[in-house]
């Protein structure tokens, strides 16, 4: 839920797909997979699937906060 109450679909998600994920950093879903690749955000593989944490996805956002990020 956002400060007003309302409920955002994406961040109720226990587990994001590629593209929501992406959609929540505002990057291509080819920059997610480099920075999955890279090791900057971690990821879960069930089966075939690759699903993002919304809670690893702030821990990034904070991370590059806290100095440039310079994962491109």
């Amino acid at each position: 839920m956002d400060r007003q109450g309302n409920s955002d679909a994406a961040t109720d998600k226990l587990l994001l797909t590629a593209r929501e994920a992406a959609r929540m950093l505002s990057v291509s879903e080819r920059t997610l997979w480099t920075l999955t690749h890279e090791g900057a955000i971690p990821a879960v593989r069930i089966g075939r699937r690759v699903l993002y944490s919304p809670a690893d996805l702030e821990h990034f956002i904070a991370a590059c906060k806290r100095e440039v990020c310079r994962h491109q």
